[in-house]
């Protein structure tokens, strides 16, 4: 075992490892009573469901990750990985084919070995909390529209970057950059209208009481906004949420149908006010920013590696390709990749912190976003209290109870969003 062996076996089972404490603590970390402050959220029944939904989710989670690595190291081990180079190699297609033919066989072959955890974690568990609404034809339908999609779309990028480190030189990294960072940035202006809509149906919201008070909400922000949109979530779930998605032209809200059959007008416009807090304090310009950045860090990190024998080595290669590299670096990136985690999660916590505040300050009510995040809660079934280190490993937005708490003061401060 060479030194990138080592570090990358280190990577992956400290990873595992820190996950499994963290569930453990979090497991712990559940209380006989809910917090005096989000009392009013579950009836004693409901609160002993959602800790139970919690403690099952975290028993799945250990026995599916738990597999994912015993297969990754199994395969690793075992030369799979040179074994499945050599069946590719003999086809007799170019370097960029075969690239596409490993990376497809590798992604296909661990979806069907995985897919009973998915069908499980659809039809079983979800089922028995009420959640699941997914029928067996949907459940395919979407597993065959994102193949088709990862085809469409992410064969041809695949193929550019192949060639692109194949044949670019010194720069190839550069380049790459620069092409994906394209790339991105044209799929986010067209999934709203020619992506999202494969998966779900978005009906322009009808004229009424709720669409008048989000329209005069957004006028009393300065939010420009034509397209709002109901989403069919049911289709799939009874869980709730909305979202703000595009740019310019093509920027949208919409809501899920569960989100507007279990909200009021007041506590939907705050739910709406956060989303829009989000746009205002150029959050989601930050989070392309930090995207781009991060796609450029991945890619000249990976012009290091790619030729290092050694990296191929590891995996018992008998001849290096760039394919095989990008995959090996991949799981190399492990240990940036978890601290490159925690410090967005960090972040994201922050801007929903902001988020919040900016809705608490600019609604008529700030006390309709309190009630907004708590029915969700209610309604989601969620863990009213996380363990500290759980939620710093694995949270993107902050715990329910700090979050209440935050915009409770931001309700009583003088200062403008």
């Amino acid at each position: 075992m060479n030194i990138f062996a080592a570090v990358i076996l280190a990577a992956v089972l400290v990873e595992f490892t820190l996950s499994l404490v963290a569930n453990i603590l979090n497991l712990k970390a559940l209380k006989m009573e809910p917090p005096a402050l989000l009392a009013d959220i579950y009836t004693v029944e409901t609160y002993r469901k959602s800790q139970e939904y919690t403690r099952e989710n975290t028993r799945f989670g250990f026995i599916s990750g738990s597999f994912s690595l015993v297969l990754l190291l199994a395969f690793w081990f075992s030369g799979g990985f040179d074994w499945l180079d050599g069946i590719v190699r003999s086809c007799g297609f170019t370097d960029i084919i075969n690239g596409i033919l490993y990376m497809a066989i590798l992604g296909l072959a661990y979806s069907l070995i995985t897919l009973p955890f998915s069908i499980y974690a659809t039809f079983v568990i979800e089922e028995r909390y009420g959640f699941n609404k997914t029928t067996p034809r949907t459940f395919i339908l979407d597993r065959l529209k994102g193949a088709g999609l990862a085809a469409l779309l992410g064969a041809p990028l695949l193929a550019g970057i192949l060639a692109l480190f194949q044949y670019a030189g010194p720069y190839a990294w550069l380049l790459c950059w620069g092409a994906v960072t394209l790339y991105s940035l044209i799929i986010e202006f067209v999934a709203p209208n020619w992506i999202m809509p494969l998966f779900n149906k978005f009906t322009p919201m009808q004229p009424g009481e709720l669409r008048d008070a989000i329209l005069s909400y957004a006028g009393s922000v300065n939010f420009p906004v034509q397209n709002i949109f109901v989403m069919d979530g049911s289709r799939r779930s009874s869980k709730s949420n909305a979202f703000f998605t595009g740019f310019g032209r093509n920027k949208r809200i919409a809501l899920f149908d569960t989100l507007i059959a279990q909200h009021s007008t007041g506590e939907l416009v705050a739910v709406l006010a956060h989303e829009i807090g989000h746009y205002k304090k150029k959050h989601i310009l930050q989070g392309v920013v930090i995207s781009i950045l991060h796609a450029g860090l991945v890619f000249f990190l990976l012009s290091f590696f790619l030729n290092s024998p050694g990296l191929y080595q590891a995996f018992y290669m008998q001849q290096p390709s760039v394919y095989s590299g990008l995959i090996f670096f991949g799981l190399l990136y492990t240990p940036l990749e978890m601290i490159i985690d925690i410090l967005l999660n960090m972040l994201s916590r922050k801007n929903e912190y902001e988020a919040d505040r900016f809705a608490a300050l600019t609604v008529e009510d700030s006390a309709d976003m309190v009630r907004a995040l708590k029915k969700l809660a209610g309604h989601n079934l969620s863990n009213l209290t996380p363990h500290p280190f759980y939620a710093f490993l694995n949270y993107t937005h902050p715990p329910l109870l700090q979050r209440v708490k935050a915009i409770r003061r931001s309700a009583v401060e003088p200062s403008a969003a």
